[in-house]
């Protein structure tokens, strides 16, 4: 199957994960996970990398991450490469460690950015792996929550400062705003196509950049459309005119669905959808 093509933004924040192969476990022991932690800070200071927040679990992680120097595919071969090829000298063991490649979305900062922090301290939650996320250790929500020492892995203050510039009261607010979504709905359900979680202007631009890319490298169109979103993805939410005339371009010259496509999706006529399309 064709991969979707990765979006290689300068100062770009996105959600990464990467699960064991077949499900398995990534991490045997504490000490697993402290070398995962270890090989992370290398690649953020070998990459510049920011990290916002993380979660490890038991066969996959979570990193929210800022990329500003357009360099996500570099850095994710270094983090699974190298703990790929640790973990296996430590247990003895050949192959892959982590299942194909990594899944990334790009978030658009705000409103999202909160909103994601919150979801990946809160996945041992959700696993019912613990009742709290004070209970998990191997997450960032100790350190942006309570910690007043630096921590070598995490950047809390964007995080902090979206509370308050009066850190103590940051804390107090962050973890509230932690309590008030166990049990809430993943940010993700909004997500364009498993890939970019934003707004519609966002979500245009972003194809933008991406469809740059595969000009650049010559990407055939049907490795391009492999991961497009679907007419749901790009109609069920809009609450505006200007919303739905916006995503009637974007589906038209950025995923590709015919006038014919879009207009029994929106139960209009086809040359009611073609005076929109021609109004750009």
């Amino acid at each position: 199957m064709a991969r979707p093509l990765r979006i290689e933004l300068r100062g770009g924040l996105f959600h990464v994960t990467s699960r064991g192969n077949r499900k398995k476990r990534i991490y045997e022991d504490d000490s697993d996970r402290e070398l995962f932690l270890w090989n992370l800070n290398d690649v953020l200071k070998t990459h510049n990398w920011i990290c916002h927040a993380y979660c490890l679990m038991n066969n996959h992680y979570h990193l929210l991450i800022q990329t500003p120097d357009a360099n996500l595919s570099a850095g994710m071969r270094d983090l699974n490469g190298e703990y790929t090829q640790m973990y296996n000298r430590i247990h003895h063991t050949v192959g892959h460690v982590f299942q194909g490649r990594f899944k990334a979305f790009i978030i658009e900062k705000e409103p999202y950015f909160l909103e994601v922090a919150r979801y990946i301290v809160l996945n041992p939650v959700r696993s019912r792996s613990v009742r709290h996320p004070s209970h998990w250790k191997w997450s960032s929500y100790e350190g942006t929550a309570f910690s007043r020492r630096p921590n070598r892995l995490l950047f809390a203050d964007d995080l902090l400062h979206s509370f308050s510039k009066d850190k103590r009261k940051a804390r107090i607010l962050y973890r509230a705003f932690i309590d008030e979504g166990i049990g809430g709905p993943s940010p993700f359900n909004r997500a364009a196509h498993r890939l970019i979680l934003g707004s519609p202007q966002f979500i245009s631009a972003m194809w933008e950049i991406a469809q740059d890319a595969e000009e650049k490298w010559e990407i055939p169109k049907t490795e391009r459309m492999i991961s497009r979103p679907s007419l749901p993805d790009l109609f069920d939410d809009v609450s505006t005119q200007d919303e739905r005339d916006l995503n009637i371009r974007l589906a038209r010259e950025r995923a590709g669905y015919s006038l014919s496509e879009i207009a029994r999706h929106l139960h209009l006529h086809r040359s009611t959808i073609g005076k929109i399309f021609r109004a750009k």
